[in-house]
């Protein structure tokens, strides 16, 4: 479903855009997810709108057949990139599984500040992000995905995430899609 609209109490959440995860080689320039993320937050800032930073400072336990860091990641790795000019106001989830709602604070977080809806971006497309949206849609909330300010490890997840999974989770739109309804809704 094409983006249609933003609630008024909408959380903008970004997705691992720290600097090891930016480094890993991506279908996409990480660089453009970065920028487009970063006008975004501008954005939401400007209009006092909720911004919640996630990073990744290890993995879930369990065996698996793709090879995966064991343990936490070493502190550089978690640093979030500096384009995305941290403020007091942002919160700051870390995770450790690949959704940002697993055994973090991000769903009470949301709770208290009345959200409704989430706008997700960053890195990884089939990892992060669709991890956090399928949760988020299973909690309740509206799900919208900036499909032009988020990538993956791999353009065939990316793409299946895209076009098979994201629009059963919520609405899908560009950067300037989502720009366009916060002046018309939120000005």
């Amino acid at each position: 479903m094409p983006l249609t609209t933003l609630d008024a109490k909408t959380a903008l959440v970004v997705i691992d855009l720290q600097q090891g995860i930016v480094a890993l080689p991506t279908a996409h320039p990480t660089s453009d997810v970065v920028k487009r993320s970063a006008t975004l937050l501008d954005a939401f800032r400007s209009r006092g709108l909720p911004v919640v930073l996630v990073n990744v400072a290890g993995g879930a336990p369990g065996r698996a057949e793709q090879a995966r860091p064991a343990g936490n990641f070493p502190a550089e790795f978690t640093v979030l990139v500096p384009e995305l000019k941290q403020q007091p106001s942002d919160h700051l989830v870390t995770k450790h599984t690949w959704g940002a709602f697993t055994n973090t604070d991000l769903e009470a977080h949301l709770r208290k500040e009345g959200v409704t809806q989430i706008v997700l971006v960053g890195v990884a497309t089939s990892i992060g992000i669709e991890s956090t949206a399928r949760f988020a849609n299973e909690l309740g909330f509206n799900v919208t995905l900036v499909i032009d300010a988020m990538t993956d490890m791999h353009a065939d997840a990316h793409h299946n995430s895209v076009t098979r999974i994201f629009p059963r989770l919520g609405e899908t739109g560009t950067t300037q899609d989502v720009l366009d309804l916060l002046a018309r809704s939120h000005a």
